[in-house]
């Protein structure tokens, strides 16, 4: 079975959600792929992947309210803070997210739901720039 190996960069404009689903899937286009299994991974520790909604930003917004109160910035029980305040919490944020995802995709499209979008969560309140690998296991 085939497999490709496939790298993109997304610049993050600081904490808050970036959608990659439609650049993953024109990656896809251009595998020449067609039934199979996207694998996404990013490769950091202080931002994250989140599966969500992506019709109401609502969601979103309501997502990172959560996230403030389960990891705050500037926590005095902190040790690590040597990039600031959203440091460690940033970190947190990832930890309870996820760095990898997997997305079955069929006739050279991801097989996503109706509301559904991919997105990279910025948890620094400055923006980086943030590399993907893609792995694409599938059938011509």
């Amino acid at each position: 079975m085939p497999v490709e190996h496939r790298r993109i960069i997304v610049e993050t404009p600081g904490r808050g959600t970036v959608r990659i689903d439609e650049r993953i899937a024109r990656e896809l286009q251009a595998s020449g792929l067609s039934t199979g299994l996207c694998h996404v991974f990013l490769q950091h520790t202080s931002a994250s992947l989140v599966l969500t909604e992506n019709a109401d930003p609502d969601v979103r917004t309501d997502l990172e309210t959560i996230y403030a109160r389960a990891a705050p910035d500037g926590d005095p029980a902190y040790r690590h803070d040597a990039e600031g305040p959203d440091d460690m919490a940033a970190h947190a944020r990832a930890a309870l997210g996820t760095a990898a995802i997997c997305i079955p995709f069929a006739d050279r499209r991801l097989m996503l739901g109706t509301w559904q979008g991919l997105f990279v969560w910025e948890h620094r309140h400055r923006g980086h720039r943030r590399h993907l690998v893609l792995t694409l296991i599938g059938e011509p």
